[in-house]
């Protein structure tokens, strides 16, 4: 379908009784945790609202993620209500207060927006770019991570971890509660390695949720690392499956295919593990 024969985001959100007034439009992107990861996790308005400069000088936020190509998804409209200059380190920055608009539920997390944007700027204009938005497609349902995609192809930011925990998605929680197994930690940040282990009546789901709570698990080495370096730094943590095993599987059985792969990746010598 050609964007002329699409209808216009702002169309639907003024059908919804939502009126545009003194807007931009937020094209979102960025990493640790990307906007997507922050909209999964329930937290996108927080994550927006941190800014590096007064990037909302404007009455209103239109909110576009980044999804693929020139895909994006509509993420809410947000009433910009104040603004104090923002407490974290490096960079000068600042803290937005918003209130996002009631009565878009039916788009917020369903519009796909078809916007073909060729330039880096993410903080436009909403008069000059609003015809330019179309929406491609309304899912059924609110976008979320999805459901689980097989043992190999495991791979989850800590963000994304807090999501699929708090959702407990029946094809996720089915398929990490009846097993154990050898689980690999990477800090992005450096590409440390840690591998850990779940056994027993835990599971890796019950392991990978104290993860999701906490950040650290309770291992001393990563505790450690985010007294350091704030738990904010788990933001850099992604979780990968290297090998399942019966939940059956006695301790040592288990303890033994862990210290493998902590021998196979030097984890020990070059990354997190200490033991």
């Amino acid at each position: 379908m050609k964007g002329s024969q699409m209808i216009k985001l702002t169309d639907l959100i003024k059908l919804a009784g939502v009126q545009l007034n003194n807007f931009k439009i937020h094209c979102a992107t960025g990493e640790n945790p990307t906007p997507m990861e922050a909209f999964y996790d329930g937290k996108f308005r927080e994550w927006q609202e941190r800014q590096n400069n007064k990037n909302f000088e404007c009455k209103q936020i239109l909110s576009l993620i980044h999804d693929n190509g020139s895909a994006w998804l509509f993420a809410g409209v947000y009433e910009v209500l104040g603004v104090a200059p923002g407490t974290w380190k490096p960079s000068k920055c600042f803290m937005y207060s918003t209130r996002e608009l009631k009565g878009l539920d039916h788009l917020v997390g369903r519009a796909i927006v078809a916007f073909d944007k060729k330039f880096r700027a993410s903080y436009l204009n909403g008069e000059k770019y609003a015809d330019l938005l179309h929406v491609s497609a309304i899912l059924n349902q609110r976008k979320t991570i999805g459901p689980f995609p097989g043992f190999n192809n495991v791979l989850l930011t800590h963000t994304m971890l807090r999501t699929v925990i708090r959702e407990m998605d029946a094809s996720w929680f089915t398929a990490l509660s009846k097993l154990g197994g050898i689980y690999l930690i990477t800090d992005t940040s450096d590409g440390k390695l840690y591998v850990g282990s779940a056994y027993g009546d835990e599971g890796i789901w019950q392991r990978w949720a104290s993860y999701a709570n906490t950040g650290h698990g309770n291992n001393k080495e990563l505790r450690a690392l985010l007294k350091e370096k704030g738990q904010e730094h788990a933001n850099f943590f992604q979780f990968k499956l290297l090998e399942i095993c019966d939940i059956n599987s006695s301790k040592n059985q288990i303890f033994d295919r862990e210290i493998h792969w902590k021998e196979v990746l030097k984890s020990r010598e070059f990354g997190l593990n200490r033991n």
